[in-house]
């Protein structure tokens, strides 16, 4: 699935270049040539991933990075440094700070797209393309299919979203609250029992094949996803 990234770049030449190639790979865009604009954008609504340079006007990138792991809302959000200062100290202390990767330049976009999929990958597999399948279930986000052995199975957006996040992150107990953070996001306003009803509406849509059952409410905190 499409993920929405956050560019802060002050150089217009290389945010154009990075907008294009990402908008290309299917991916939404933001973008923001300083750290304040940055730092509004993501009071508004998380992004998936951030793209960020170090040198900026102002808050360098380094401080806005080292912001944002301060910051229980955001201590999680991956990020990416684009720099040119290929010095390992300067690498050491960008992942010292949190930096999930450091990609210097000039960078190839294709290694840029690699290094943002292996990001996601490992925080927000729900934010990739790749295909799922979790005790006899299919879910392939490219083609929006769901399969439940050789059954197809058609569901809202809404409950696409909610079981391809539960598929991604099975055995893992989330509450309500951030059920709504993750599939609605965090700048949608919704009562926590919104949740409630989606996942009947999911169980309903998998019950004839069997597969509501891998859909477990977990008393007092929440629901878990689990083939066992």
């Amino acid at each position: 699935m499409p993920a929405t990234i956050l560019v802060v770049e002050d150089e217009p030449t290389i945010l154009s270049l990075i907008e294009v190639n990402l908008r290309r790979a299917g991916h939404a865009v933001q973008l923001a040539p300083d750290a304040e604009t940055a730092r509004r954008l993501i009071q508004t609504a998380l992004p998936d991933l951030v793209l960020l340079d170090w040198m900026l006007p102002g808050m360098s990138g380094v401080d806005l990075a080292r912001l944002l792991r301060s910051e229980t809302r955001t201590r999680r959000l991956p990020i990416i440094m684009l720099t040119a200062r290929a010095e390992e100290r300067d690498k050491i202390e960008a992942l010292d700070l949190g930096a999930d990767d450091y990609v210097t330049k000039p960078f190839s976009p294709r290694e840029l797209l690699a290094r943002i999929k292996a990001v996601l990958r490992r925080h927000a597999p729900e934010a990739t393309e790749d295909v799922v399948e979790l005790g006899g279930l299919r879910l392939d986000p490219a083609t929006h299919r769901i399969t439940a052995g050789e059954a197809e199975v058609a569901l809202g957006p809404t409950e696409f979203r909610l079981l391809h996040f539960l598929m991604t992150h099975p055995e893992r107990v989330h509450g309500r609250a951030q059920l709504l953070d993750q599939v609605w996001g965090d700048h949608v306003f919704v009562e926590e029992r919104t949740v409630d009803v989606h996942i009947r509406r999911l169980r309903a849509a998998l019950e004839s094949s069997g597969h509501d059952a891998l859909i477990q409410t977990v008393r007092g905190s929440g629901y878990r996803m689990s083939a066992t």
